[in-house]
């Protein structure tokens, strides 16, 4: 019987269960996806953690993930029975061997491109897509700030600031991934566990600071990455993996130089069939020629019923680039 991953209660990764289930027939707009490899984004924690709750529990776990089509519904035109596709903004349940997926939101899989790579990077790419062309879109020579340029999103916005041509200091918390994202096309770097990131900034830019900061730590780089914006700057807040920003007293951009701050999503950035199409085609473009590599750790593969485990090394910081589920 096909298995997947649920969870009933809010809570650490032990609210994670590996159940049988049943695969519903598609809908007249929907396909049946038989998953090869399902990725694991830090956004899946704050939904099993409740910080972004679901709408009713029990409730599966995942958005992203590829695989061969098994069944289409009656309606459905652009895909057939054993295509290679991947998705990832799915409704949550792509943590399990079959998944219904609505067509509006599936793109056919080049054959250059691996199950394990789409997985394991499609929504990390379209979100760098959206970040670095659409919310700032960098120039070539731009200096600009990017935390956590080791994980998963970072390392593919290293290789793809590499092809704009623009200047990446990345930040991350050991010297080991400094060197990750230098290699990945990263121009300076700064350990922000024993440097201090605002004077590292000033001094790589010789006192003029960058227009954009990236943002997917939150609270614990708030304060930090204001600081290291030039006057009517724009701060990109996507992410919270020291906890959400909260309270913010608005004077304070005032205060620092009438900045700008953003909390984009991709939801917001791809929203019907041809921005998705445009921003996919990019992305695994790319992959396919190897200008973005995606190179999965085998310790960072694991097995669906582990998911929990899983859970537990990304959330630890432990981990350097993309992980997955294999089913």
């Amino acid at each position: 019987m096909p298995k997947r991953i649920a969870f009933s209660r809010y809570g650490d990764s032990d609210v994670l269960e590996y159940l049988d289930f049943d695969v519903d027939e598609p809908k007249s707009d929907e396909v049946v996806v038989e998953n090869k490899a399902i990725g694991i984004n830090y956004i899946d924690t704050y939904i099993r953690s409740g910080l972004y709750p679901v709408k009713t529990l029990p409730s599966g776990l995942g958005s992203e993930a590829a695989g061969i089509v098994t069944h289409i519904g009656d309606n459905v035109t652009d895909f057939k029975v054993g295509d290679r596709v991947a998705y990832a903004q799915a409704s949550l349940g792509a943590y399990s061997q079959y998944h219904l997926v609505n067509e509006n939101i599936l793109v056919k899989l080049p054959d250059e491109v691996t199950f394990e790579q789409a997985a394991a990077s499609m929504l990390k790419g379209l979100t760098v897509y959206y970040l670095l062309t659409q919310t700032y879109p960098l120039k070539q020579n731009e200096i600009f700030l990017f935390h956590a340029a080791a994980g998963g999103v970072g390392s593919i916005a290293c290789q793809w600031s590499k092809i704009i041509g623009a200047k990446m200091i990345a930040t991350a918390g050991s010297d080991e991934k400094i060197s990750i994202a230098k290699k990945n096309g990263a121009w300076q770097g700064i350990n922000y566990n024993v440097e201090n990131v605002v004077e590292r900034v000033l001094a790589l830019t010789k006192q003029q600071k960058v227009n954009v900061v990236y943002d997917s730590i939150g609270k614990n780089m708030w304060i930090k990455s204001l600081d290291c914006l030039k006057r009517r700057g724009l701060m990109v807040s996507f992410g919270n993996s020291s906890g959400p920003v909260t309270d913010v007293n608005l004077a304070i951009l005032n205060q620092k130089g009438s900045l700008y701050v953003t909390r984009p999503s991709l939801a917001s950035y791809i929203t019907n069939k041809t921005e998705l199409n445009i921003a996919a085609n990019e992305f695994f473009s790319y992959v396919a020629k190897g200008a973005i590599d995606i190179t999965i750790r085998e310790q960072q593969k694991f097995a669906l019923k582990d998911a929990a485990t899983a859970h537990k090394i990304i959330q630890s910081r432990k981990t350097i680039g993309p992980s997955l589920l294999i089913p």
